[in-house]
C-alpha cells in the first residue's frame, strides 16, 4: 500500500548488496535507504478456524495454518491491533481476557506453547496480574509489543473506575485512540448500553477523522483516495461534508470500497468487500 519498492529491495539485499548503493526503481534518483515519512501502522493478523480440520493440532510454528487474514490500518499499534482483532476474530471486541481458560495451567501452557489461542492467553495473563518481564520470558514475544498490549489493558482497567455520567472527554479519546470500540468502553463502564455510549461520545465531540495512505512513498503526491478512519488527528485529509458523505476530490459520482471482514478461504471473490455508488 505504501508504494515502497520491498520485494526489490529485499532481493538486492538477499544478494549482497547495501541500502545506500541500492536505488529506487520507482525515483531512479533517490536511494533505498531513503525512508518515507509514515505516520500510520498497519497490523496484518490472522484469521483461526482450526475446529473445521479434524485431527489437526493447534499449535502454531512455520506452517501455514490460518485461513485467512486481515489488514488493519490505524495511528499507532494498539488502535491498529484491535481493529484488526475485532474483523479476525467475530464476537471478539478487541485485547481482553475471555472466559476460554480453565486454569492458571492453561493459560500457561498456551503462553510456552503459541496456539491459536495466543491473543487470549496474553489477555488473561495480563488480567491475573502478570508482568511484561514475565510474559516475554514465557513467550520470548519482543518486549515492544507486550508492553503496547499492556497498555490497552491498563486502560480497560482505568475505565472499568468510571461510569458514563464520570468519564470524560479526555478519557473518552483516548480510550479510542487506543482502538476501544463503544461496546468495548461500554462493557467497561459496568454494562452500559453501546448506544448510549456512542451517543455520549459525539456530544463530548469525539469524533474521527479520515486520513489518506500515501501510496507513493512520499516521492510524488498521492491522489488515491486510500483511506482510512481514526481518532489519532485533528482533522481529515479529505473534506467529508457535514452528513458524513465523502467528497473524493471533485463533485461527480463516485464509488466507495469498504472491506469488510477477513479475507479467508471460501470467501467470494477472494476477498470480503462493499462497493457502494
Amino acid at each position: 500500500a505504501t508504494g515502497y519498492p520491498l520485494a526489490y529491495v529485499a532481493a538486492r539485499l538477499a544478494m549482497g548488496e547495501n541500502l545506500p548503493s541500492v536505488r529506487n526503481s520507482v525515483t531512479k534518483t533517490t536511494t533505498a535507504c531513503f525512508e518515507p515519512s509514515m505516520d500510520y501502522c498497519v497490523v496484518k493478523f490472522p484469521r483461526w478456524d482450526l475446529n473445521k480440520f479434524k485431527g489437526v493440532s493447534a499449535g502454531l510454528g512455520s506452517a501455514m495454518k490460518s485461513v485467512g487474514e486481515v489488514m488493519s490500518i490505524g495511528r499507532n499499534f494498539q488502535e491498529a491491533m484491535q481493529k484488526a482483532i475485532r474483523m479476525a476474530a467475530p464476537g471478539m471486541l478487541g485485547f481482553q481476557p475471555l472466559t476460554t481458560f480453565e486454569s492458571d495451567e492453561a493459560i500457561n501452557a498456551v503462553l510456552s506453547n503459541a496456539t491459536d489461542q495466543r491473543v487470549d492467553a496474553l489477555a488473561a495473563a495480563f488480567e491475573r496480574g502478570d508482568s511484561v518481564a514475565s510474559i516475554e520470558a514465557a513467550t520470548k514475544i519482543n518486549p515492544w509489543f507486550l508492553c503496547k498490549l499492556h497498555t490497552i489493558h491498563l486502560l480497560r482497567k482505568h475505565l472499568q473506575k468510571r461510569t458514563l455520567q464520570t468519564i470524560t472527554a479526555e478519557e473518552m479519546l483516548l480510550a479510542k485512540q487506543q482502538g476501544f470500540s463503544d461496546k468495548q468502553i461500554a462493557i467497561a463502564l459496568g454494562g452500559a448500553d453501546d448506544v448510549a455510549v456512542r451517543r455520549h461520545r459525539k456530544e463530548l465531540g469525539v469524533l474521527p477523522v479520515v486520513k489518506q495512505i500515501d501510496t507513493l512513498a512520499a516521492e510524488f503526491p498521492a491522489q488515491t483516495n486510500y483511506l482510512y478512519m481514526t481518532y489519532n488527528g485533528t482533522m481529515s485529509d479529505q473534506p467529508v461534508r457535514k452528513s458524513g458523505v465523502f467528497r473524493l476530490n471533485h463533485e461527480a459520482p463516485s464509488t466507495m470500497v469498504l472491506g469488510c471482514g477477513a479475507y479467508r478461504i471460501g470467501s467470494p471473490g477472494g476477498v470480503g468487500r462493499w462497493s457502494l455508488s
